[in-house]
């Protein structure tokens, strides 16, 4: 097993922190520290009430759960080579380092200009939907009517400071949001399971069933299915800060789909049978006609446990959009921080504070927030019909086609290089994970209006940014002297 490093890059520290300078703070993230990344990248709270009412209205009903199961198996797929390159590169680079490993440094750089582009066009879109309903919580309980954008620009203050406070302390905050929001749609579903379903039983064959999932429009479904699990790639950007981290990321990864996966899909099931399997589709198209997708899946929760939860769950959406926006935050400033190691980015990028937290690098990250979101509040723009929807369908976009050129890439790599010669890890799995990305990357093509809910010219717009980013990066690549190369 070979251990492959990006060059470090001297950075001003203090005499004792010598020995660790331009690297991240080593040994600082368990299994459970970088699980807690990966499922608050999930905002899983944001996925079941934002994601499962248009895939049950608009994809296929009922079916909706085994579309999320589907889409686990595809991205279980791609972590199988996924992992198998994280062994021998570890880097906070993560994706555009093991493209550049497989596929050489031209393609590694411009998958590193979508990549950045992913994670701070997700995160500004969080911002959208975050400072829309904070200022409505605000203005319920106390009065106070603050647009927007004023919510979202304190929150860029607290996420840089608590970025820059160390890893460790981002893991415990998101730690206690993460846990809120799973344990209680969590005990909805086991209540609902153990009481017998909804109206019409628990209705396993009416979502599981090979007819079920594929009734009505089902490659809908499963493109919000596949945008629901954004995200569980996280675990390899906190290589570097992992303990054992040979061991640590493989089982934080496939720990993170398998309970991605199971979560989406019980808890849709159990929401699908609470509104009962041949009324759910009316249901969830009656929440977006209201202009309230959350009805769908907050009506029978308060149902179920009293009035009381009606108002904990917009609070709970808020912190899960909190979480989100941290964890994204951390995912970007590492690959700023990379980058800037790499030297394909200014090198002050890489300056770590006394916490080995890339202070510099997260003030870019948080500068770059503060240019993608503003404009929206300066055009008057809705944060949710416009900055949430289009960043998060390109945001979408652009990461499956870094899973997709990831897959290509570790094919390549172990081909060339033999480091591991097991088939399955290193040629099927991969294979097959290509596969499945592709077909999920047509369907988001093919359903992009849809899925940023706004007209054709937009969502051609937005889908060319992606290429555009793709390409700049390539670019850059050729240009850029005296750097680094990606690969060795």
């Amino acid at each position: 097993m070979i251990r492959v490093e990006s060059r470090t890059v001297a950075v001003q520290q203090p005499a004792q922190d010598a020995p660790t300078a331009g690297k991240l703070k080593p040994n600082a993230l368990g299994v459970l520290g970088i699980l807690f990344f990966v499922l608050s990248a999930q905002a899983p709270l944001t996925g079941i009430a934002g994601a499962v009412p248009i895939a049950v209205a608009l994809g296929n009903g009922p079916g909706t759960p085994a579309a999320y199961a589907v889409a686990g198996v595809v991205i279980l797929l791609f972590s199988v080579g996924f992992v198998a390159m994280g062994r021998h590169v570890v880097d906070a680079g993560a994706f555009y380092t093991y493209i550049g490993k497989g596929l050489g440094r031209t393609a590694g750089t411009g998958s590193a200009g979508v990549a950045l582009f992913a994670y701070c066009t997700i995160q500004a879109a969080m911002y959208g939907l975050y400072g829309s309903l904070v200022s409505g919580l605000v203005t319920h309980y106390t009065g106070l009517d603050a647009p927007w954008w004023v919510w979202a620009l304190v929150t860029m203050v607290v996420v840089q400071v608590l970025g820059a406070a160390g890893i460790e302390m981002g893991a415990k905050v998101l730690g206690v949001f993460v846990l809120a929001e799973f344990s209680i749609l969590l005990v909805f579903g086991l209540v609902t399971l153990f009481k017998g379903g909804g109206p019409q039983g628990l209705g396993f064959g009416d979502s599981f069933s090979p007819g079920a999932a594929l009734k009505g429009a089902p490659g809908v479904a499963l493109m919000f299915a596949v945008a629901s699990m954004f995200g569980f790639e996280a675990t390899a950007i906190y290589g570097e800060e992992a303990r054992e981290p040979r061991k640590t990321v493989p089982r934080a990864t496939y720990l993170s789909v398998v309970v991605i996966t199971g979560f989406f899909a019980f808890t849709s099931w159990m929401l699908v049978s609470a509104h009962g399997a041949s009324h759910a589709a009316e249901a969830a198209g009656k929440a977006l006609e209201g202009g309230d997708a959350t009805a769908f899946v907050f009506a029978p929760v308060t149902a179920q446990f009293g009035s009381w939860v009606g108002e904990v769950l917009p609070i709970l959406l808020a912190t899960s959009l909190f979480a989100g926006i941290l964890a994204f935050h951390n995912s970007a400033n590492r690959y700023l921080f990379s980058l800037g190691r790499d030297g394909l980015l200014p090198r002050s990028l890489c300056a770590l504070n006394r916490r080995h937290s890339p202070w510099a690098a997260g003030g870019a990250q948080t500068a770059i927030a503060v240019v993608l979101v503003v404009p929206f509040a300066l055009a008057g723009k809705d944060p949710v019909l416009t900055l949430f929807s289009w960043f998060s369908g390109v945001a979408v976009l652009g990461m499956m086609l870094l899973y997709f050129l990831t897959s290509v890439s570790v094919v390549v790599f172990f081909r060339r290089e033999r480091l591991d010669t097991r088939p399955w890890n290193t040629l099927i799995a991969p294979s097959l994970g290509a596969l499945g990305i592709a077909g999920a990357i047509w369907l988001i093509l093919a359903n992009f209006t849809t899925l940023i809910g706004g007209d054709p010219a937009t969502a051609s717009w937005l889908a060319l940014t992606v290429p555009v980013v793709l390409a700049l990066g390539a670019v850059a690549a050729r240009v850029v002297v005296g750097r680094q190369p990606v690969t060795d």
